[in-house]
Parts: structure tokens; sequence; C-alpha cells
């Protein structure tokens, strides 16, 4: 940085001198002036004539130039216009106190508008530099990834300083980052800056320019970008560790719910299938007795219980994953939905399904399988929470080219600030301490609608409690093609 300043110091040598000669050529023509019509003027009127020569020296070329032209204007007032002239010599009181207060009043005016323009001169620098620094921190605000901020700083810095080239290195990353394309330039490079921070060093900033001549002002805020650039990539990195420490504590209390939820879910059939198959084996039950009978449907029971409860493991699984992806064939939803009563009708006892559904309602494009899971859980939802020998009601109408399928038990209202989570992973909001599960099946229900392009919501209806889904009606923008013979009947 010493042999910028240095570079700079010898670059302004020159503008001196041109202030000097101008001040001198200026003073001489306006004595020149003067001379001419000196018999017209009073010498008090020709002492403040010889200011507005100083004013203007000291406006343009600054302070030293402005004194100069004040002691120039010293002289020639003395020389030429005091008696006698053409000498330095004053006989007169009166003509020695004009020429000191001429003197006095030259320099002071110098240096108060030498000051006024470097207070202006430094002005504009400083704006030059809080706004160069506001644009590169308005760029860097939205940043949090170490590419784009690096980038965005050589950009800036290019454009800021108009560098020959600009690279940017980061620790622990093994790219580095140029502006413009990197071409074939000199090692080792003209400057080189290291981006740091109060913890640690995040990396270097190297520059190529044509000209070794950065200003005071340059170098400031060359400096105030290397360290804007040290903190962006430290909080992207901030950020990042945030990120992960976030996915951390998240994937930890899913598999802690997962693990108290599913430990306690399959313990219970398993015992209970234990239980029951320990019995039967060790022949205290006579097996032509009604209880042989009743231990075997327990243990046809629980096998259920468990099979549908890896299964939702399963099917959840494949939702995150993604993989989840539905073979789409036109069905009839009455069909789908009868079917699960049918293989459900010992689970669903004294609840009766009653249904609302249009003889003519049409196909929809759906996964039988997996829309009959959704039936599954919907039913086994309504099981749980609704009282034993109430009905379950179905209905279904097209509304806004959908296909819209609405399931009422009656169980209790949900809080409507609860709603909106209860298709959220291992949540169970209405009696959670009496009615078992993972909590799973809702969310399942809500990744294979979500698969089909539908959509599933729940609502507190005045007879209950309802589940609405809409699903569309065509297939890859197409309705269900009708069979010749049908259209031609």
């Amino acid at each position: 940085m010493k042999k910028c300043h240095l570079f700079s110091f010898l670059r302004r040598i020159p503008q001196w001198i041109t202030g000097l000669i101008a001040s001198t050529l200026i003073i001489s023509l306006v004595t020149f002036v003067l001379k001419k019509v000196e018999s017209g003027l009073q010498i008090q009127l020709i002492a403040l004539l010889y200011l507005l020569p100083v004013l203007g020296c000291t406006v343009v070329w600054g302070l030293t130039s402005g004194i100069v032209a004040g002691f120039l204007s010293f002289l020639a007032f003395n020389y030429f216009f005091i008696q006698p002239t053409l000498t330095l010599s004053v006989h007169r009181s009166q003509d020695l106190i004009t020429l000191t207060v001429f003197l006095i009043v030259s320099i002071v005016v110098s240096q108060l508008v030498g000051q006024a323009r470097q207070a202006e001169r430094l002005a504009k620098k400083r704006e030059w530099e809080a706004l160069r620094l506001y644009e590169l921190n308005s760029t860097l605000a939205g940043l949090k990834d170490v590419p784009s901020i690096a980038q965005s700083v050589a950009q800036k810095l290019l454009d800021t300083f108009h560098f020959q080239q600009v690279e940017i290195s980061v620790s622990g990353e093994p790219e580095q980052y140029h502006q413009p394309v990197k071409s074939n330039l000199k090692e080792p490079c003209d400057l080189s800056l290291s981006m740091f921070t109060a913890r640690h060093t995040e990396g270097e900033i190297r520059l190529w320019f044509d000209q070794n001549d950065l200003s005071l002002e340059e170098s400031r805020l060359l400096a105030a970008f290397s360290n804007q650039a040290a903190l962006a990539i430290e909080r992207a990195h901030l950020f990042k560790s945030e990120q992960q420490a976030r996915i951390l504590e998240e994937s930890d209390r899913v598999k802690t719910s997962l693990l108290n939820s599913v430990s306690h879910e399959l313990r219970t059939p398993l015992a209970v299938i234990k239980a029951s198959s320990s019995s039967l084996r060790s022949g205290a039950v006579d097996w032509d007795s009604p209880d042989r009978q009743e231990l075997v449907a327990t243990i046809d029971e629980e096998a259920d219980a468990l099979n549908l409860l890896v299964g939702n493991l399963l099917d959840m699984s494949r939702i995150e994953a993604g993989a989840l992806q539905p073979m789409k064939r036109w069905n009839s939803i009455l069909e789908i939905i009868k079917g699960v009563e049918r293989k459900m009708c010992d689970q669903l006892g004294g609840h009766a399904v009653l249904y609302t559904i249009p003889s003519d309602f049409p196909l929809v494009p759906t996964d039988y399988v997996l829309l009959g899971q959704v039936f599954v859980n919907l039913f086994s939802n309504s099981i749980k929470y609704a009282q034993p020998g109430t009905p379950i009601s179905i209905s279904a109408e097209v509304a806004s080219e959908k296909a819209v399928v609405k399931l009422v038990n009656q169980s209790p209202h949900v809080p409507e600030e609860h709603l909106e989570h209860i298709f959220d992973k291992f949540i169970r909001i209405t009696e959670a301490d009496k009615v078992t599960g993972t909590g799973l099946g809702l969310s399942i229900c809500k990744g294979i609608i979500e698969a089909h392009d539908g959509n599933i919501r729940a609502e507190n209806v005045p007879d209950g409690f309802a589940f609405i889904i809409s699903l569309p009606l065509t297939l890859e923008g197409e309705l269900p093609k009708i069979p010749e013979e049908l259209a031609d009947g």
C-alpha cells in the first residue's frame, strides 16, 4: 500500500506545477490590464480587484495556488501601484497598512476558499465510498451461498475500480472465481488482499491492473470491500451450518417420534400374537372349544394391524423419497370404496357406510391400490375416533372439472387452529392419549392424493368431521374414451 501512495504522490506533482504556472500567468495578465486602466481607478479598488484572481486560483487549482497567487498579487500591487512604483519600497505608512491588510485578506480568503473546496471534495469522495459500499452490501444481502457471493464481489470490484482481472479464492473451496473470464496474466498479481473476520481468514482477493496507483480513498474502499466479502462468506458458512443443524435436529425429532410410536405399536400386536399362539401351542385350550376360534381370530386381527402399520411406514418412506409413482387407470370411485368396505367389514363393525354417489358418476384416473389405501386409512381413522355404531357417509360430485369425494364421520370436532396440521406426520390431536396409532395414516393419504395431482383437506361439519378429496377428471388432458358399441347405442 505504501508503494501505491508513493505513485499517487508523484502523480499529483505536475498538478501543483500547473497551478503555480497558471497563478503566475493570471496575476501577470491582471497586472497588465490594471496598469492600462490605472488612471481611472483608486488604489483601494485595485487592491480589491487583485482578490478576484486569488479566489479563482484557489477554486480551480487549490489552496497552494491560491496562496501563491495572493503573494504574487501582493508583490505586483506593491511594485506597480504603490508609490514609489517599480520598487518594493514603501514610504507612506498608509500604503504600508494597505499592503499589509491586502496580504492578510488574500491569504485568509485563500485559506477559507481552499478549506471549503477541500471539504466539498472530501464530501464527494465519502459519498462515492458510501454509495459503492451500499451497492455491495445490497447485492450481498440476499445471497446465501459462497459461489454467488464470490462472483458478485468479483464483479463489483471490476465495476468499481476497473481492474484488469479479479480472482477470489475462498478457504475450503477448490474452485477459484474470476471476473472477467480468466486470461493469461502475469504472475504474481499486482495486489493481494486477505479476507478475514474476527474468527478466521475466509480467503484471498488477487488483483491485476494497469497502473499501481490507488488513491487513499480507493485503498480504504478496497479494504472495506474485502471485509464485507469476508463477513458475507462467513454468514453463508454459518447459514449452511445452521441449516445442517436444523435438519439434524428435525431428523432426530422424527426419529425419536417414530421410535416412540412404532415401538409401542409394534410391541402391542406382537405381544398379543405371541400370547395367543403360545396358548394354542401349549395345549391349554381345547382345539374344539370356542376359545380356540377366538384366539385364532385375535391372531388374524393383530397380524392385519401389524401389516397395516408396516405398510404405512413403507408408504411414508416411499412418499418422502419421491418414489411414489401412481399407475393411473380409469377406475370407478364407488368400486374402490366398496372394495375397501368389504375388506374391512370386521373392523367396521357397527359403522354402516352410506353412499350418495350418482349412478352416472364419471370414471377417475387413479391407482386402484393406492387410492384404496387412502380409504383404508380414512376408515381406520373413523373407526378410532367416531362413536361405535355411528354411520360413515360418503358422497361424490363433479365440481370445477374435478371429482370431489366427501367422507363424513361422527367423530369430535378438531380445533380450527389444528386443522392445518392434521395431515402432518406423527400428529394425533383428538384424544391422542386414548387412541392408538403412529399418526402416519393421514400423512400417507395426503402424499398419495398429491401424487395423483389432487388435494385433500379436513373440516368440521355440523354432524361430525369430514375429509374432502379432489381429483382431476382427465388423464394427460384427455377424458376416458367411450367404447364404440356404447357410443353407437
